[in-house]
């Protein structure tokens, strides 16, 4: 078996980063499982380290381990060269987890382990791993489109995204382990001072318009912002993204309404909306702010989202909503 390589991020969510990779080395050298561990320095460092290790091997699988937050797994998938040789695994440490979450992989670091290192048994033994859908972001403008694992979007999550990059807030509340709380007071906050703008989006070649559009959110898993159902019969490995969307609202009524959001009872309201596409694309009346996995990408009025089916191999035994294909 190739060694483990694994890309750590010790400054990642709560604080409680050092203890997780002190306890996941511990694991792995009680058990006797060899790796290479890389300690990321700087920011987008992981897709530097990512893309390296792709490299360094030149045959047979990558047992690739992520211990991180959402936005390190996210530079490793932005790193990766070849997805049909990386089999990946996570052990969480951010403050969100939104991608361990959503594919319900537990916060407990020996049981990852445990999860992870019975995988890759399984996979030599000859039983395959469960694969997930991966999405991907393009603007005008982009030298390289985005991946994306959890989801990318336009307008209020976007624009709360971008602020809880640098929030003090979220800081002080980290070491509260509420950072959670932080999408939700910048996501009120945001609400009453962001303009709507309109929009036209195209969803595998079927065009509509939207008035006053507070969010358009596509989604590649079904909760993002530290847990919030933004598309709730969302699966990631049906070859479609869900975008999520709240338009023609006035603000003040859906200040009222982010309860039933959160509860993902967004159906039942009149303006919310989740319609499913491989390929979406929105023309926006100005310049709006976008992200990838909470990573800000720039302020564009172009955008298109595209659905890569089947690509990420995982080193779990995910929730029943996931397909074993």
């Amino acid at each position: 078996m190739n060694k483990i390589q694994i890309i750590v991020n010790n400054g990642a969510g709560t604080g409680s980063a050092v203890a997780v990779w002190k306890e996941t080395k511990e694991y792995l050298q009680e058990n006797g499982i060899s790796y290479n561990a890389y300690l990321t320095r700087y920011e987008k460092h992981a897709v530097k380290l990512a893309g390296q290790i792709c490299g360094k091997i030149p045959e047979g699988p990558i047992y690739l381990l992520v211990v991180g937050g959402d936005g390190t797994i996210n530079e490793v998938l932005n790193g990766i060269t070849d997805f049909d040789r990386v089999r990946l695994g996570v052990i969480p440490t951010g403050s969100g987890n939104d991608f361990a979450r959503n594919l319900g992989i537990l916060r407990d670091t020996r049981e990852d382990l445990r999860e992870i290192t019975a995988c890759i048994d399984q996979e030599q033994n000859g039983e395959k791993l469960q694969r997930i859908d991966l999405g991907k972001v393009s603007w005008e403008g982009c030298e390289k489109p985005r991946i994306f694992g959890i989801s990318a979007g336009a307008g209020l999550d976007a624009i709360v995204c971008k602020k809880a990059l640098h929030s003090k807030l979220k800081k002080i509340l980290n070491r509260f382990h509420l950072g959670k709380l932080t999408y939700l007071m910048l996501t009120v906050q945001t609400l009453f001072s962001m303009r709507t703008f309109q929009a036209n989006v195209t969803i595998d070649g079927e065009t509509e318009s939207y008035e006053n559009m507070i969010f358009a959110a596509a989604m590649n898993l079904r909760a993002e912002g530290g847990g919030v159902p933004m598309a709730p019969e969302s699966v990631p490995d049906d070859g479609k993204i869900s975008l999520s969307s709240a338009s023609g609202i006035p603000k003040w009524k859906t200040f009222f309404l982010l309860p039933l959001l959160a509860m993902g009872k967004q159906g039942r309201i009149r303006g919310f909306d989740v319609k499913d596409g491989s390929e979406i694309v929105m023309e926006l009346d100005q310049p709006v702010v976008l992200h990838a996995d909470g990573e800000y990408c720039g302020d564009v009025q172009h955008i298109c989202f595209h659905c890569m089916k089947n690509t990420l191999w995982l080193l779990h035994r995910c929730t029943e909503k996931i397909i074993v294909r």
